[in-house]
């Protein structure tokens, strides 16, 4: 029971995040909202940004000191060749090479973040999760810290977009755009394979919950040439399902997380096609729900699973990573590169949908004890 509500909890951190405004820029960067549009932010300092609080968040110089308040900023900072700068993690960032080295900057309980840690590590600039509470970030800033409040990640343009602006405010221009131009050739690939194709009916699940529209699982579920059946069932955010729409939809492909890989055996799943045909796809949960570069991974073991013969095709001239994910099919399994399990970050609104769950595994815990 304590180590489901953990993993509830992780779940929970790595989905919540407030529906915060675009962070706009001023200055040196050009935040849009079409990442296609993007211009790559020009690496000089001082640098100004508007950030999710309305915030004109300056950084006068390359800053050698950067906390991290959340895994996927984390993650940004090791994709675009600035890790050495980052002196504070929080724990879910310690799947990250080299990240267990860091300074811990998580909180307990209801303290996700210790801001005496944080002040403690002097930074010259924090990063923070629209997660964070504008409370956090603001008595961060009255202890004369300089805090970017990342923006809600709902789209894949929004991460290319925040990558451009993180290399920006940290002075790694160039990584950010050869980790951008990366995940663009990786995302060309599955739209080359997917153009055309029959969409199957796709579902993601975890610990009875599952994501519709408004999603960013629902975006990568459709970037990867499914139709998520939550969506077309009106189900809109993060929200219970009920295995009525399980039966009702019947998905032929089921998408579940690492930290929750086992689909429940119960009638309702049993009898869909997904099941039926072992079309069960296990992906990395670090990488499925951080808003961060290697969410291109998860779409491109998602894509090659449910249109593997295309994908194929599109990929004889592409060199591209191993995907991460586990995928049973029909008396087969067939596993791609080694998943982490430990971690989890923020991505977006799921805090009404499990704070139900969270209380209810609190209560069962505590009777437990």
């Amino acid at each position: 029971m304590r180590h489901r509500l953990s993993a509830i909890l992780a779940v929970f951190l790595l989905l919540s995040a407030g529906a915060a405004p675009a962070a706009a820029a001023t200055g040196t960067t050009h935040a849009q909202s079409n990442a296609s549009q993007i211009d790559s932010p020009t690496c000089s300092f001082p640098v100004t940004v508007t950030d999710a609080t309305g915030e004109n968040v300056t950084v006068t110089e390359t800053p050698e000191r950067v906390v991290t308040l959340s895994p996927s900023a984390a993650q940004t900072m090791w994709e675009i060749g600035a890790r050495d700068q980052v002196v504070g993690v929080t724990q879910y960032a310690h799947y990250l090479d080299g990240a267990s080295n860091r300074t811990n900057v998580s909180g307990t309980g209801d303290a996700y973040i210790d801001r005496e840690t944080v002040v403690s590590l002097e930074p010259d600039l924090v990063l923070a999760p629209d997660t964070i509470s504008s409370e956090t970030v603001a008595k961060l800033r009255a202890a004369n810290l300089t805090v970017y409040h990342y923006p809600s990640a709902d789209s894949i343009a929004t991460i290319k977009e925040q990558t451009h602006v993180t290399g920006a405010l940290v002075g790694a221009c160039d990584g950010a755009n050869e980790t951008v131009t990366e995940m663009e050739s990786k995302l060309d690939t599955v739209r080359t394979a997917v153009d055309g194709e029959e969409r199957p009916r796709a579902i993601y699940t975890f610990f009875g919950y599952t994501a519709g529209n408004n999603t960013f699982i629902d975006t990568i579920i459709e970037t990867a040439g499914g139709t998520n059946v939550a969506a077309e069932a009106g189900i809109d955010g993060y929200a219970q399902i009920n295995e009525e729409t399980i039966v009702e939809r019947n998905p032929e492909w089921i998408i579940r997380n690492s930290q929750d890989p086992t689909v429940p055996e119960t009638a309702a799943y049993n009898s869909t096609d997904a099941v039926k045909n072992g079309n069960v796809i296990v992906l990395n949960y670090n990488y499925l729900n951080q808003p961060a570069p290697r969410v291109v991974q998860p779409i491109t073991a998602l894509a090659q699973a449910m249109h593997p013969e295309a994908f194929a095709a599109a990929n004889a001239t592409t060199t591209t990573d191993e995907p991460s994910a586990t995928t049973t099919q029909a008396n087969a399994t067939t596993t791609s590169a080694a998943e982490t399990t430990s971690g989890g970050s923020p991505g977006f609104g799921v805090i009404a949908a499990l704070v139900g769950a969270l209380a209810a595994l609190a209560t069962a815990t505590r009777r437990l004890d």
